[in-house]
């Protein structure tokens, strides 16, 4: 964390807060205490900076956060810091690896500090687009929301017992009857509501989703960001490799195969980890497309680094760690 001036800290972004640089309801922006955002470009030349600004809450645009947020941005502005030019910019995203946002990896992102607000800066170094967003926030509502966020979002069925629960941002693949399907983003609102894709009928109650879901006889299933769209699996019984999908039940065979005297378990772990597949994630990948994807099985957290089921004793040793 660096220090730009008395009180200002600045950051890469985690990825938690990269979401809160996009536009979003105005359920979250309420509870997340959003003022308003500033879009800017640094022009043809690289060196400029041409900006506007767009209210989201009038009311907490006070003179004191007008005041702090042009020192914050002036600040930024100097010499060789990363608002000063394209190029600057640019640098600065080149230096921070960390900084680039995982879902939207042409974008990087840098939170800036004060003792009351706090600024997301989703940067852009590439010419011809918009360089900056910069979402400004009352600091204690966005801790507070991502804190509660942590939680995650609990589905239920009628009777209020819970089936699974998914990260903030996360999806889930709603199963129809006919044998066909959407994905949504989720959104964390608060415990007992979820904002479910987007438009103007997307909240719900946790309680309400699950009886529309009954009614509508639709099946619904966590697609976790922590899995991978695919993994390769061993079947030693048919000696076969197959492929597995998120979200699917059972296998694809593959056309691959170990070459003659190696181990196929040993094959299909290297397939995994040359396409970036841990063993916990191959595990958790295994077990949804034979026991279905609400398990608990079917959640990586749940597997050592060696692919093991953790036990439940172990596991909340390792968690207080």
């Amino acid at each position: 964390m660096e220090e730009i001036e008395n009180d200002y800290l600045k950051r890469a972004m985690t990825e938690a807060e990269d979401k809160y640089t996009f536009e979003q309801s105005s359920e979250i922006n309420e509870k997340t205490g959003l003022i308003g955002y500033l879009r800017a470009d640094f022009g043809v030349d690289g060196k400029g900076f041409y900006s506007s600004w767009e209210d989201w809450n009038k009311e907490r645009k006070t003179p004191d956060f007008q005041l702090e947020f042009d020192e914050v941005i002036n600040c930024l502005r100097e010499e060789g810091d990363i608002l000063s030019s394209r190029a600057a910019m640019s640098k600065y995203c080149r230096q921070t690896p960390q900084s680039q946002m995982t879902t939207e990896p042409h974008f990087y992102g840098v939170r800036v500090d004060t003792n009351f607000y706090a600024y997301l800066l989703r940067m852009n170094p590439e010419k011809g687009d918009y360089n900056l967003y910069c979402y400004c926030y009352e600091r204690k509502w966005l801790d507070h929301h991502m804190k509660q966020a942590e939680r995650g979002i609990r589905f239920i069925d009628p009777n209020y017992k819970e089936i699974f629960r998914i990260p903030d941002g996360d999806k889930i693949r709603i199963l129809r009857p006919d044998g066909t399907h959407i994905d949504k983003t989720c959104r964390y609102i608060d415990d007992c509501h979820v904002e479910i894709g987007g438009g103007w009928d997307s909240l719900f109650h946790i309680c309400q989703f699950a009886e529309q879901m009954e009614q509508c006889g639709n099946t619904v299933l966590p697609l976790r960001s922590s899995l991978p769209a695919q993994c390769y699996v061993y079947l030693p019984t048919t000696q076969e490799i197959g492929i597995v999908k998120k979200g699917e039940s059972g296998y694809y065979r593959s056309d691959l195969s170990p070459v003659y005297g190696q181990d196929g378990k040993a094959f299909v772990e290297e397939l995994n980890r040359q396409g970036g597949v841990t063993k916990a994630q191959a595990a958790a990948m295994s077990a949804g497309s034979m026991f279905g994807w609400a398990c608990p099985a079917a959640d990586p957290k749940n597997y050592g680094v060696d692919g093991n089921l953790i036990k439940p004793r172990q596991k909340e040793r390792d968690e207080t760690r």
